[in-house]
């Protein structure tokens, strides 16, 4: 040992290796004591089933050990987090009851020749899991409070993806073909503002109000996204019965990559607001017409200077089907940039949004912002991108990269879930849009209402035999046609006391004067010096009152509390001497089955590397843990 002093500071060091202890294995610790607690690790055992050769002695449950241990750390790559954990790799193998750490080799073997079959088991327990201990339980109902008073529950579905780089390899007839080692995992696509010549997209599932995830399902290239909504469908369907409520209570907010009427029938009749990139609706007849109508409202967020005018078309035939859904059209101006979402016509840039959320519920302006708080989530697969990573490369097959992302979606609920019982705060309550004025009782000459308007009515018959504004008919063009095959055109809009909207339409007195028809059409008859109108009723929606209430927890704070906590405190591990120091060598009795080398059941083969009761004791000590949340998790106390 060597020195180094002053006056006030003795600097020591010596040439002992005592390596420091990892960062993260307090959180490593603790999540496995969670996880044996509630038996996660036998079911894994009992459920996940997977033989193939030259795994030696390992077991499924070796390897989605290191997993979660891997998805904890954090640590860039599998060779940082193995070069970390070799000093402690008899302790961390302990807590999950386990005896030998599985190489880094062994690992990579495994994930390559996993099949479908035990990656679907694998994710069938961690939605189990995630609906058997349920965050969102009353008497805290967390979600979306309409403005009738009835409560939602929304999701979020969209994709991600990863690009993978890959060199120039040389090409001629001489040479054999190349092999990429991730033409099984990934394709060429579409890349975003990601660099790489191929990709793997996978389809995530994340609870809005929890930001608990449900799923994620991923696919080569471009993935197959109509499969993966269908899969997503069910894992929400799940959810929902787990928690005992009906579809109709589900909202699932998509991307507009699903915004075309073929990926209608995938959602099962579940309520639903895309942005729609189906612009042919906007030639539709029942479109145009509303869209020579005044607007129902105008949408403007606090932190944009664009205004979106909106329109709102309650029955639009959508699909090969036909079926019938809301449509809320948003125009504005066109910028001095091109755009990258919408349809540009005659100066406009139109938004489609289509939905199945009721009108009396819902607002187009409600619509347009339920939709574009997507981007809430955002944020959630940015944090997920920093934390864990799942999107990089743990295997180069398919299943392996699904294991490992399924494992860390794991960690991630169950960090949140020990979050909430570390620091038990109540759902908090925002309020998304506030509530509707009242109707006017004044007139006004406002463009567009506070809750929109309901359809065009016309006054009905005044006079037996004479024709009444029923007879005049919308047309796309926004003009009225009369019975007479000549057009009524709009010339005033005023406000009605009841807070309606009156558009008066007038024909031409050139064309009045010779028809045909006048006697029927004009109160005097062929005496009358003015041309026919018609006036078009727009009455004020009925909508509740009541504001858009948005119930929650922090998306950060529960996730990083435990987290936070174990990682700046001092974790102390320990090995001792098993129970036998110097155990003598007993005569091992073999079966005529394992004289033949017969093969082992999985009970037999999950034996061969769990830990032995005369294994050396490992004591971690973990600082800074509250009492209280240490006895929850059922952990000794000093």
């Amino acid at each position: 040992m060597t020195s180094i002093a002053d006056e006030s500071v003795i600097i020591q060091s010596t040439s002992e290796s005592v390596p420091s202890t990892p960062c993260w294995f307090g959180e490593v610790a603790l999540m496995a004591a969670y996880l044996r607690k509630h038996g996660i690790l036998t079911k894994i055992s009992e459920h996940v089933h997977f033989a193939r050769r030259r795994f030696g002695h390992y077991e499924v449950i070796d390897f989605v050990a290191v997993l979660f241990g891997y998805a904890i750390s954090g640590e860039h790559t599998l060779e940082e987090f193995y070069e970390r954990l070799r000093p402690f790799a008899v302790a961390f193998m302990a807590v999950f009851e386990r005896d030998r750490l599985p190489s880094r080799s062994a690992l990579s073997r495994f994930l390559a020749a996993l099949t479908p079959e035990p990656v679907e088991a694998l994710r069938t327990l961690f939605l189990n899991d995630l609906l058997k201990r349920r965050a969102d339980v009353e008497p805290q109902p967390c979600g979306l409070s309409d403005r009738t008073g009835k409560l939602w529950k929304v999701f979020d579905i969209d994709g991600t993806r990863e690009a993978a780089r890959q060199r120039a390899l040389p090409k001629g007839s001489p040479l054999p073909l190349p092999h990429r080692r991730l033409d099984g995992l990934c394709a060429p696509g579409y890349t975003g503002r990601k660099r790489g010549e191929v990709v793997r997209t996978r389809t995530t599932v994340l609870q809005a109000h929890s930001y608990q995830w449900l799923g994620s399902f991923g696919n080569r290239g471009n993935g197959e996204y109509r499969k993966e909504l269908r899969r997503a469908v069910e894992a929400i369907q799940s959810y929902l019965r787990a928690h005992q409520l009906k579809d109709s209570c589900a909202l699932l907010r998509l991307d507009g990559l699903y915004g075309t009427g073929a990926v209608l029938a995938d959602l099962l009749g579940m309520p639903f607001v895309m942005r729609s990139k189906a612009y042919g609706l906007l030639d539709l007849p029942v479109v145009q017409t509303r869209l020579y109508l005044p607007a129902d409202q105008q949408f403007t967020l606090p932190e944009s200077a664009l205004v979106r005018t909106l329109y709102d078309c309650p029955d639009v035939p959508v699909g090969p089907n036909g079926q019938h859904y809301r449509l809320v059209v948003a125009t504005h101006l066109k910028g001095s940039k091109k755009q990258k979402i919408g349809v540009e016509r005659d100066g406009l840039i139109y938004e489609l949004f289509l939905t199945k959320m009721p009108q009396e519920a819902f607002t187009a302006s409600d619509v347009v912002a339920l939709y574009l708080h997507r981007g809430s989530f955002e944020t959630a697969l940015s944090d997920e991108e920093r934390e864990q990573d799942p999107d990089r490369w743990c295997s180069h097959a398919a299943c392996g990269q699904e294991a490992w992302q399924i494992v860390s979606q794991w960690v991630w609920n169950l960090r949140l879930e020990l979050g909430h019982q570390l620091e038990p705060d109540p759902v908090r309550t925002t309020e998304f849009a506030p509530a509707l004025p009242p109707v006017h009782k004044e007139a006004t000459n406002s463009p567009s209402s506070s809750q929109g308007y309901g359809p065009a009515a016309v006054a009905l018959p005044w006079k037996a035999g004479r024709f009444s504004g029923q007879d005049f008919a919308l047309q796309p063009d926004g003009t009225l046609r009369c019975p007479a095959g000549q057009s009524l055109v709009a010339h005033e809009r005023r406000g009605e006391a009841d807070g309606s909207l009156r558009v008066v339409y007038a024909a031409s007195i050139r064309s009045c004067r010779p028809c045909p028809l006048r006697e029927q059409c004009q109160w005097q008859g062929s005496t009358t010096a003015k041309p026919r109108q018609v006036s078009v009723l727009l009455h004020p929606l009925v909508v509740g009152s009541a504001p858009l209430l948005w119930r929650d927890w922090s998306r950060r704070h529960h996730r990083r509390a435990c987290k936070q906590l174990l990682r700046s405190q001092r974790v102390e591990v320990q090995a001792e001497q098993g129970l036998t120091a110097n155990p003598e060598p007993v005569p091992v009795l073999l079966s005529r089955a394992q004289r033949a080398h017969s093969r082992l059941d999985f009970q037999e083969r999950f034996a061969r590397n769990a830990r032995a009761p005369t294994a050396s004791r490992v004591t971690i000590r973990l600082f800074g843990v509250p009492e209280g949340f240490a006895t929850s998790l059922g952990l000794a106390t000093a």
